[in-house]
């Protein structure tokens, strides 16, 4: 129930919405198309897909999400299955969607070509991801900055993943692709406080840094905020392509 949580707290942030939104026009499917959400966690998505009447698949590895996005949403199917093993017939769905997955495969190619062969020709992939190498945050010193934000990447298996998609997606045989930047900007330190400290204490556990650096950094943080002085600018990546 923990990682639900989280999931919903993700999908509630400033900008989620629009970023849903983004990625549904990207499909560019019409009312009555069906469309699978891979990663589907607690079924936000799925639940807007169903009021858009589309008729809408939800996929995720975690019991536990999908039990809750069953009983947010009766009107979308929903099953417990890895992204690289869908329950799902070839050629069987119209669009195809994945947010915020692909930072935790190690190995993306199977999932991708899961992609490929349940689409219809002609059907639409979209995969959107935080590439966790373009997050800005102001500083005083960038350059400890930069180190720290190299600890937040640790704690991903891909961190980088968004800027190879358009690559994978070509490689695995889609054309067309198109790729859209989503820019989500936060000047409200206590947004983003907890996500702060995980990175110092990632770059603290990996070497890369000291325990006074990081304390010293999340102070200057801190009076940034007072101030009103503190800025983050953290982009997520659409890329669509069609099959």
């Amino acid at each position: 129930m923990a990682q639900t949580t989280f999931l919903d707290r993700i999908e509630q942030t400033e900008g989620a919405a629009e970023l849903r939104a983004a990625s549904y026009r990207l499909l560019r499917r019409a009312p009555g198309d069906t469309v699978v959400d891979v990663g589907c966690g607690a079924g936000h998505a799925a639940a807007e897909l169903v009021e858009q009447q589309f008729k809408t698949i939800g996929v995720d590895a975690d019991p536990a999400a999908i039990a809750v996005a069953e009983a947010r949403t009766p009107g979308a199917v929903f099953h417990t299955a890895p992204s690289d093993r869908l329950p799902l017939e070839d050629g069987s769905v119209d669009g195809y969607r994945a947010v915020r997955l692909f930072h935790l495969l190690e190995d993306p190619l199977p999932t991708l070509a899961e992609a490929y062969r349940v689409l219809r020709p002609g059907g639409r992939a979209v995969l959107a991801g935080q590439d966790y190498g373009f997050l800005l945050i102001d500083s005083s010193d960038q350059d400890l900055t930069d180190v720290i934000l190299l600890g937040l990447e640790s704690r991903s298996v891909a961190p980088r993943a968004p800027r190879s998609f358009r690559d994978w997606l070509l490689d695995t045989g889609f054309h067309d692709p198109e790729v859209v930047v989503h820019n989500r900007v936060v000047t409200g330190h206590d947004v983003m406080v907890k996500q702060l400290e995980l990175a110092a204490d990632a770059a603290v556990d990996k070497a890369l840094i000291t325990r006074d650096d990081a304390d010293g950094w999340l102070a200057e943080q801190t009076d940034r905020a007072r101030r009103d002085r503190f800025l983050a600018v953290l982009p997520t990546l659409l890329v669509a392509a069609t099959r």
